[in-house]
């Protein structure tokens, strides 16, 4: 049987060393992938002359799975956002961002577990009509909702919280107000909530859930959502469990899926062994789940998770004196 090979992108900044750390776990727990690297962000714009080079694209296209570093896209100098063109260059519609707490942590909660379910390539992001007046005093954008795309991601996240055997979809939405898009989207999303009887379903307005999610976060279980405010959300709740340094994210389409650090990358402490790289192993624990591999995803999650209850080589973040290097062999010993 031949090996799963995997497209890993380094990134920026940190992000050499926290994907280092994610692919000498992913050995030890003997996932037996092989790795074929490529550039993108500044990394690729200084090697390549641009940001993502067709290389870097290719493959993507061929290996089907990725796990990727922070990427940096500079700012104010015409440059489209990296991941935005990846999410809708390879239609990975779903933005999937689980929280959890772990014991140990700064965190100011300690009961949390909620999946954050964005629609990825519609919305505020959709790249449609933006323009300024030629004096500057007017700028615009178009927002674009469309039923397919609020069908596919409302379908996605009752088909991930049936599987996963969770009881609750919050459909989170601003219809009283936007009433063409988001009232599109809540319409769709009600009628797709009606062919899973089994799971309850809430609907709540996007500024009660933020002030919800802060006062009782435990009474979330899956948010589904659309692209600007699930960005927000999942912020939000990346906050509750610890910071985006305990995050990590999925962006799912048909036929291909990329596994990220959702962090910067934290250029300031860029080659100091100084990096927290929980979000990315978070995010290779994710990939594993994807590809059916269970039981070595568990295994890597409950190895972190022993690190950071036990504050056994922790990062500055996390309460501890240590650096990347340390915690990541505080993981590997525990595998």
């Amino acid at each position: 049987m031949s090996k799963r090979t995997i497209t890993v992108i380094p990134g920026d900044g940190i992000g050499p060393s926290i994907i280092d750390s994610a692919l000498k776990i992913l050995d030890k727990a003997g996932c037996d992938f092989e790795y074929e690297f490529a550039d993108a962000g500044l990394t690729a714009l200084e090697k390549h002359g641009e940001l993502l080079p067709q290389r870097t694209l290719d493959l993507i296209e061929k290996n089907r799975i990725t796990l990727k570093g922070p990427l940096t896209t500079p700012v104010g100098e015409g440059f489209t956002s990296i991941n935005v063109t990846l999410r809708k260059k390879f239609s990975l519609y779903a933005n999937v961002r689980p929280v959890n707490s772990f014991k140990g942590t700064q965190a100011r909660y300690d009961n949390i577990d909620i999946i954050t379910v964005r629609e990825n390539t519609e919305g505020m992001y959709s790249g449609h009509g933006q323009k300024v007046s030629e004096d500057g005093s007017v700028a615009e954008a178009t927002s674009i909702i469309t039923r397919q795309g609020a069908e596919q991601i409302t379908t996605f996240a009752y088909e991930l919280a049936r599987k996963e055997g969770r009881k609750k979809v919050t459909i989170v939405h601003k219809a009283n107000i936007m009433k063409s898009t988001s009232g599109l989207f809540l319409k769709v999303a009600r009628e797709v909530s009606q062919r899973y009887p089994d799971i309850t379903t809430e609907e709540m307005i996007v500024d009660a859930t933020c002030m919800k999610l802060v006062m009782n976060p435990e009474n979330f279980d899956v948010i589904v959502t659309t692209n600007l405010f699930g960005d927000i959300l999942s912020d939000l709740c990346a906050g509750l469990v610890g910071g985006l340094g305990m995050a990590p994210g999925a962006n799912i389409g048909a036929g291909a899926a990329i596994f990220e650090a959702v962090h910067g990358s934290a250029p300031d402490i860029a080659g100091k062994n100084l990096a927290n790289p929980t979000s990315v192993i978070l995010a290779s624990v994710q990939m594993l789940e994807y590809l059916g591999m269970a039981d070595k995803a568990e295994a890597i999650r409950s190895a972190v998770a022993a690190v950071i209850e036990e504050g056994d080589r922790t990062t500055r973040d996390l309460g501890g004196t240590h650096g990347t290097t340390d915690f990541t062999q505080a993981v590997l010993d525990r595998l």
